[in-house]
Protein backbone atom coordinates (compact mmCIF):
# COMPACT_ATOMS: atom_id res chain seq x y z
CA UNK A 1 0.00 0.00 0.00
CA UNK A 2 1.10 3.65 -1.03
CA UNK A 3 1.07 6.68 0.95
CA UNK A 4 1.48 10.31 0.40
CA UNK A 5 2.87 12.61 1.70
CA UNK A 6 7.09 14.61 0.83
CA UNK A 7 9.87 12.53 0.60
CA UNK A 8 8.52 9.10 0.74
CA UNK A 9 11.55 7.33 -0.49
CA UNK A 10 13.73 9.23 2.14
CA UNK A 11 15.80 7.37 5.10
CA UNK A 12 14.36 6.26 7.78
CA UNK A 13 10.84 4.50 7.40
CA UNK A 14 9.01 5.42 10.63
CA UNK A 15 6.38 3.16 12.21
CA UNK A 16 3.50 5.38 13.91
CA UNK A 17 1.38 3.22 16.88
CA UNK A 18 -1.09 4.52 17.47
CA UNK A 19 -4.15 4.02 20.29
CA UNK A 20 -7.69 4.75 19.59
CA UNK A 21 -10.44 4.54 21.25
CA UNK A 22 -13.57 6.86 20.84
CA UNK A 23 -11.74 9.10 19.12
CA UNK A 24 -13.84 10.26 15.85
CA UNK A 25 -14.53 13.77 16.78
CA UNK A 26 -10.39 15.10 16.67
CA UNK A 27 -9.18 11.89 14.48
CA UNK A 28 -9.12 13.29 11.49
CA UNK A 29 -6.99 16.41 12.17
CA UNK A 30 -4.24 14.54 13.34
CA UNK A 31 -4.10 11.91 10.33
CA UNK A 32 -3.92 15.00 8.22
CA UNK A 33 -0.75 16.25 10.13
CA UNK A 34 1.08 13.06 9.23
CA UNK A 35 -0.09 13.50 5.54
CA UNK A 36 1.44 16.98 6.36
CA UNK A 37 5.02 16.06 7.13
CA UNK A 38 7.78 17.15 5.68
CA UNK A 39 9.36 13.34 6.50
CA UNK A 40 6.89 11.23 3.91
CA UNK A 41 8.27 7.78 4.80
CA UNK A 42 5.90 6.45 6.98
CA UNK A 43 3.52 3.72 7.70
CA UNK A 44 0.80 3.66 10.40
CA UNK A 45 -0.41 1.02 12.55
CA UNK A 46 -3.21 1.17 14.64
CA UNK A 47 -4.65 -0.41 18.07
CA UNK A 48 -8.78 0.48 18.26
CA UNK A 49 -10.32 -0.40 21.67
CA UNK A 50 -13.52 -1.53 20.38
CA UNK A 51 -14.54 1.93 19.47
CA UNK A 52 -18.66 2.18 18.70
CA UNK A 53 -18.38 5.80 16.89
CA UNK A 54 -17.04 6.57 13.61
CA UNK A 55 -13.51 6.14 14.58
CA UNK A 56 -13.14 2.60 12.08
CA UNK A 57 -14.86 4.38 9.66
CA UNK A 58 -12.31 7.03 9.50
CA UNK A 59 -9.21 4.95 9.47
CA UNK A 60 -10.41 2.62 7.25
CA UNK A 61 -11.60 5.83 4.71
CA UNK A 62 -7.90 7.18 5.73
CA UNK A 63 -6.51 3.89 3.84
CA UNK A 64 -8.89 3.98 1.06
CA UNK A 65 -6.99 7.22 0.52
CA UNK A 66 -3.90 4.92 -0.15
CA UNK A 67 -2.28 5.87 2.74
CA UNK A 68 -0.47 2.53 4.90
CA UNK A 69 -2.20 1.97 7.44
CA UNK A 70 -3.33 -1.41 9.21
CA UNK A 71 -5.86 -1.53 11.79
CA UNK A 72 -5.41 -4.21 14.72
CA UNK A 73 -8.15 -5.41 17.71
CA UNK A 74 -6.73 -3.95 20.94
CA UNK A 75 -6.46 -5.13 24.44
CA UNK A 76 -9.31 -3.06 25.87
CA UNK A 77 -7.74 -2.45 29.09
CA UNK A 78 -6.89 1.13 28.56
CA UNK A 79 -4.52 3.37 26.43
CA UNK A 80 -1.13 1.79 28.17
CA UNK A 81 -2.74 -2.01 27.38
CA UNK A 82 -3.00 -0.61 23.58
CA UNK A 83 0.28 0.67 23.37
CA UNK A 84 1.97 -2.44 24.70
CA UNK A 85 0.24 -4.77 22.24
CA UNK A 86 1.14 -2.39 19.19
CA UNK A 87 4.46 -2.75 20.21
CA UNK A 88 4.26 -6.36 20.11
CA UNK A 89 3.08 -6.43 17.35
CA UNK A 90 5.25 -4.24 15.83
CA UNK A 91 7.90 -6.41 16.88
CA UNK A 92 6.53 -9.18 14.69
CA UNK A 93 5.66 -7.08 11.71
CA UNK A 94 7.81 -3.63 11.32
CA UNK A 95 10.69 -3.76 8.54
CA UNK A 96 13.61 -4.17 9.32
CA UNK A 97 15.99 -0.46 11.00
CA UNK A 98 12.46 0.89 11.15
CA UNK A 99 12.12 3.85 13.73
CA UNK A 100 9.40 4.07 16.12
CA UNK A 101 6.45 7.05 16.79
CA UNK A 102 4.37 7.02 19.38
CA UNK A 103 0.66 9.08 18.71
CA UNK A 104 -2.23 10.01 20.45
CA UNK A 105 -5.75 10.57 18.56
CA UNK A 106 -6.74 13.59 19.32
CA UNK A 107 -3.25 16.03 18.85
CA UNK A 108 -2.18 17.68 15.53
CA UNK A 109 1.45 17.23 15.15
CA UNK A 110 3.39 20.29 13.83
CA UNK A 111 4.96 19.68 10.27
CA UNK A 112 8.54 18.73 11.28
CA UNK A 113 7.60 16.56 14.45
CA UNK A 114 9.26 13.69 12.50
CA UNK A 115 11.90 15.37 10.81
CA UNK A 116 13.22 16.96 13.70
CA UNK A 117 13.71 14.34 15.78
CA UNK A 118 15.22 12.49 13.12
CA UNK A 119 17.83 15.25 12.27
CA UNK A 120 18.53 15.60 16.17
CA UNK A 121 18.91 11.60 16.88
CA UNK A 122 20.61 11.32 13.59
CA UNK A 123 23.66 14.09 14.81
CA UNK A 124 25.42 11.44 16.74
CA UNK A 125 24.89 8.23 15.17
CA UNK A 126 26.23 4.83 16.78
CA UNK A 127 26.28 5.71 20.05
CA UNK A 128 23.53 3.52 21.49
CA UNK A 129 19.95 3.07 21.17
CA UNK A 130 18.50 7.07 21.02
CA UNK A 131 15.17 8.66 22.43
CA UNK A 132 13.92 12.09 20.79
CA UNK A 133 11.29 13.61 22.95
CA UNK A 134 9.91 17.14 23.06
CA UNK A 135 8.10 19.94 24.84
CA UNK A 136 4.45 20.51 23.45
CA UNK A 137 2.13 23.19 22.62
CA UNK A 138 -1.08 22.82 24.81
CA UNK A 139 -4.33 23.57 23.25
CA UNK A 140 -7.91 23.46 24.38
CA UNK A 141 -10.56 21.48 22.79
CA UNK A 142 -10.75 24.09 19.55
CA UNK A 143 -6.39 24.33 18.81
CA UNK A 144 -6.30 27.50 20.61
CA UNK A 145 -4.74 29.44 23.31
CA UNK A 146 -1.58 27.67 22.86
CA UNK A 147 0.60 27.62 26.18
CA UNK A 148 4.31 25.93 26.30
CA UNK A 149 4.32 22.84 27.89
CA UNK A 150 7.06 23.13 31.16
CA UNK A 151 10.12 22.74 30.86
CA UNK A 152 12.76 20.03 31.93
CA UNK A 153 15.45 21.54 33.82
CA UNK A 154 17.52 18.45 35.30
CA UNK A 155 18.94 15.97 33.17
CA UNK A 156 16.72 13.01 31.53
CA UNK A 157 18.12 9.46 32.65
CA UNK A 158 17.67 6.30 35.11
CA UNK A 159 17.93 8.11 38.22
CA UNK A 160 15.09 10.39 37.05
CA UNK A 161 13.39 7.65 35.36
CA UNK A 162 12.87 5.55 37.90
CA UNK A 163 10.68 8.07 39.88
CA UNK A 164 9.13 10.56 37.45
CA UNK A 165 7.83 10.41 33.76
CA UNK A 166 9.02 13.13 32.29
CA UNK A 167 8.92 11.94 28.17
CA UNK A 168 5.78 13.11 26.98
CA UNK A 169 4.66 9.94 24.70
CA UNK A 170 3.20 11.71 22.41
CA UNK A 171 6.41 13.33 21.12
CA UNK A 172 8.96 10.16 21.41
CA UNK A 173 11.01 8.95 18.22
CA UNK A 174 12.34 6.02 18.81
CA UNK A 175 15.51 5.73 16.01
CA UNK A 176 16.21 2.10 14.94
CA UNK A 177 18.51 1.02 17.46
CA UNK A 178 16.24 2.21 20.31
CA UNK A 179 12.95 0.54 18.46
CA UNK A 180 14.51 -2.43 18.27
CA UNK A 181 15.24 -2.72 21.92
CA UNK A 182 12.14 -1.51 22.71
CA UNK A 183 10.33 -4.01 20.82
CA UNK A 184 12.56 -6.93 22.24
CA UNK A 185 11.57 -5.45 25.58
CA UNK A 186 8.26 -5.17 24.88
CA UNK A 187 7.82 -9.06 25.40
CA UNK A 188 9.40 -8.88 28.67
CA UNK A 189 7.20 -6.53 30.68
CA UNK A 190 4.35 -7.07 32.76
CA UNK A 191 1.35 -4.39 33.15
CA UNK A 192 3.27 -0.76 32.52
CA UNK A 193 1.34 2.07 34.65
CA UNK A 194 1.92 4.11 31.10
CA UNK A 195 3.71 2.64 27.79
CA UNK A 196 6.02 6.49 28.35
CA UNK A 197 7.40 5.97 31.18
CA UNK A 198 8.19 2.34 30.71
CA UNK A 199 10.08 3.33 27.55
CA UNK A 200 11.86 6.41 29.21
CA UNK A 201 13.25 3.67 31.91
CA UNK A 202 14.11 1.12 29.42
CA UNK A 203 15.62 3.20 26.82
CA UNK A 204 17.61 5.22 30.07
CA UNK A 205 18.54 2.17 31.95
CA UNK A 206 20.31 0.08 28.82
CA UNK A 207 22.09 3.68 28.69
CA UNK A 208 20.41 5.01 25.50
CA UNK A 209 20.34 8.69 24.47
CA UNK A 210 17.52 10.80 25.82
CA UNK A 211 17.43 14.24 23.41
CA UNK A 212 14.99 16.76 24.65
CA UNK A 213 14.02 19.05 22.58
CA UNK A 214 12.35 22.69 23.89
CA UNK A 215 11.31 23.25 20.63
CA UNK A 216 7.80 22.12 20.42
CA UNK A 217 6.51 19.43 17.95
CA UNK A 218 2.77 19.16 18.07
CA UNK A 219 -0.52 20.79 19.58
CA UNK A 220 -1.49 18.58 22.67
CA UNK A 221 -5.27 19.20 23.20
CA UNK A 222 -6.25 19.17 26.38
CA UNK A 223 -10.13 18.05 27.50
CA UNK A 224 -11.77 15.90 29.73
CA UNK A 225 -11.04 12.46 28.06
CA UNK A 226 -7.64 12.95 27.90
CA UNK A 227 -6.04 10.16 30.40
CA UNK A 228 -3.46 11.76 31.82
CA UNK A 229 -3.10 15.86 31.35
CA UNK A 230 -0.76 17.96 31.21
CA UNK A 231 1.19 19.00 34.32
CA UNK A 232 1.61 22.57 33.44
CA UNK A 233 -0.40 24.88 36.43
CA UNK A 234 0.26 25.18 39.77
CA UNK A 235 -3.04 23.25 40.53
CA UNK A 236 -2.16 20.18 38.69
CA UNK A 237 1.28 20.32 40.13
CA UNK A 238 -0.32 20.07 43.15
CA UNK A 239 -2.79 17.44 42.55
CA UNK A 240 0.20 15.29 41.61
CA UNK A 241 2.09 15.67 44.57
CA UNK A 242 -0.79 14.79 46.71
CA UNK A 243 -1.10 11.85 44.41
CA UNK A 244 2.34 10.77 45.48
CA UNK A 245 2.01 11.34 49.34
CA UNK A 246 -0.97 9.48 49.02
CA UNK A 247 0.39 5.81 48.32
CA UNK A 248 -0.10 6.37 44.40
CA UNK A 249 3.69 6.41 43.89
CA UNK A 250 4.22 3.43 45.86
CA UNK A 251 1.28 1.35 43.73
CA UNK A 252 3.32 2.85 40.33
CA UNK A 253 6.46 1.70 41.57
CA UNK A 254 5.18 -1.37 42.37
CA UNK A 255 4.44 -2.18 38.86
CA UNK A 256 7.40 -0.59 37.23
CA UNK A 257 9.46 -2.49 39.29
CA UNK A 258 7.53 -6.18 38.22
CA UNK A 259 7.61 -4.46 34.66
CA UNK A 260 11.62 -3.52 34.71
CA UNK A 261 12.42 -6.85 36.35
CA UNK A 262 12.19 -8.90 33.08
CA UNK A 263 14.59 -6.79 31.11
CA UNK A 264 17.04 -5.88 33.63
CA UNK A 265 19.68 -8.39 32.29
CA UNK A 266 19.30 -5.50 29.08
CA UNK A 267 20.50 -2.42 32.07
CA UNK A 268 24.25 -1.43 32.28
CA UNK A 269 26.02 -2.65 35.07
CA UNK A 270 25.58 0.45 36.95
CA UNK A 271 22.15 1.08 36.49
CA UNK A 272 21.05 -2.59 37.22
CA UNK A 273 22.50 -2.15 40.54
CA UNK A 274 20.72 0.72 41.07
CA UNK A 275 17.73 -1.10 39.86
CA UNK A 276 18.23 -3.53 42.57
CA UNK A 277 18.98 -1.23 45.43
CA UNK A 278 15.81 0.65 44.27
CA UNK A 279 14.01 -1.92 44.41
CA UNK A 280 14.99 -3.27 47.88
CA UNK A 281 14.56 0.18 49.53
CA UNK A 282 10.65 -1.31 50.82
CA UNK A 283 12.15 -4.33 53.35
CA UNK A 284 14.54 -1.65 55.10
CA UNK A 285 14.28 0.15 58.69
CA UNK A 286 13.35 4.14 58.11
CA UNK A 287 17.01 5.08 58.79
CA UNK A 288 18.33 2.48 56.40
CA UNK A 289 16.25 3.53 54.22
CA UNK A 290 16.92 7.15 54.05
CA UNK A 291 20.36 5.98 53.82
CA UNK A 292 20.31 3.77 51.29
CA UNK A 293 17.91 6.20 49.47
CA UNK A 294 20.24 8.94 49.88
CA UNK A 295 23.25 6.60 47.91
CA UNK A 296 21.10 6.16 44.70
CA UNK A 297 21.03 10.30 44.20
CA UNK A 298 17.56 9.84 42.43
CA UNK A 299 16.07 12.68 41.51
CA UNK A 300 12.31 14.71 40.18
CA UNK A 301 12.64 17.93 37.94
CA UNK A 302 11.79 20.56 40.79
CA UNK A 303 13.06 20.80 44.37
CA UNK A 304 9.35 20.82 46.00
CA UNK A 305 8.73 17.83 44.14
CA UNK A 306 11.79 16.12 44.91
CA UNK A 307 10.95 17.25 48.74
CA UNK A 308 8.02 15.32 48.46
CA UNK A 309 9.60 12.29 46.93
CA UNK A 310 11.86 12.42 50.34
CA UNK A 311 8.97 12.33 52.68
CA UNK A 312 7.27 9.48 50.73
CA UNK A 313 10.33 7.26 51.26
CA UNK A 314 10.08 8.67 55.16
CA UNK A 315 6.95 7.42 55.48
CA UNK A 316 7.16 4.86 53.56
CA UNK A 317 5.08 5.84 50.77
CA UNK A 318 7.69 5.15 48.04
Amino acid sequence: MTKTGASNTAAPHVVILMATYEGAECLRAQLDSFVAQTHGNWSLLVGDDGSRDATREILAGFAAEGHALRLIEGPRRGAAANFMALLREAAQSAPPGAWIAFSDQDDVWLPDRLARGIAALSAAPGQGPGLFCSRTFIVDHALQTPRLSVPRPRPLGFRNALVQNVVAGNTILLDAAGAALVLAASAEAARVVVHDWWVYQILSGCGGRIVHDDTPTLLYRQHAANEIGANDSRRAQMQRLGMLLRGTMRDWTTINIAALSGSRHRFTPENRALFDAFAALRGRSVPARLIAFARLRLYRQTRISTLALWVSVLVGLM
